[in-house]
C-alpha cells in the first residue's frame, strides 16, 4: 500500500555535508508526518527530524542547529540535509511516515529499508 524509498547515505568526513532523500509512494490520501530516525551500533534508535502534514519540523537535540528537514511541493518528498557532521552521527538513518491510505481506517505507519550514514575520516 505505501512504499518508502531512501538515498543518499554514504561515507563522509568529519565536517562534511550529506543529504538524505525520502520518497514515499502508493495510495496514500493524506501525510500527516514524515521523518527520519537513526540508530548507532549498540543504541536504541532515536530520532533526528521530522515534519508534519502542517509543515511543523521537530528536530533532536543532538542535530539541532546542524539538520534541516524539508520536503518537496507534492509533499511526497522530504530531503534532510546535514551539515557539520561528527563521527557521533554515524547511524543507519531510516525514513519513517505515517500516512492515510485509501480504503483503509485509522493512520499507517510504514519505514524505508535504511541508509547508513558513516563520517570518518
Amino acid at each position: 500500500q505505501v512504499q518508502v524509498v531512501e538515498s543518499g547515505g554514504g561515507l563522509v568526513q568529519p565536517g562534511g555535508s550529506l543529504r538524505l532523500s525520502c520518497a514515499a509512494s502508493g495510495t496514500i490520501t493524506n501525510i500527516y508526518s514524515m521523518g527520519w530516525y537513526r540508530q548507532a551500533p549498540g543504541k536504541q534508535r532515536e530520532l533526528v527530524a521530522v515534519i508534519t502534514g502542517s509543515s511543523s519540523t521537530i528536530y533532536g537535540d543532538s542535530v539541532k542547529g546542524r539538520f534541516t528537514i524539508s520536503r518537496d511541493s507534492a509533499k511526497t518528498t522530504v530531503y534532510l540535509q546535514m551539515n557539520s557532521l561528527e563521527p557521533e552521527d554515524t547511524a543507519v538513518y531510516s525514513c519513517n511516515v505515517i500516512v492515510a491510505v485509501s480504503g483503509r481506517s485509522g493512520p499507517f505507519n510504514a519505514w524505508g529499508q535504511g541508509t547508513l550514514v558513516t563520517v570518518s575520516s
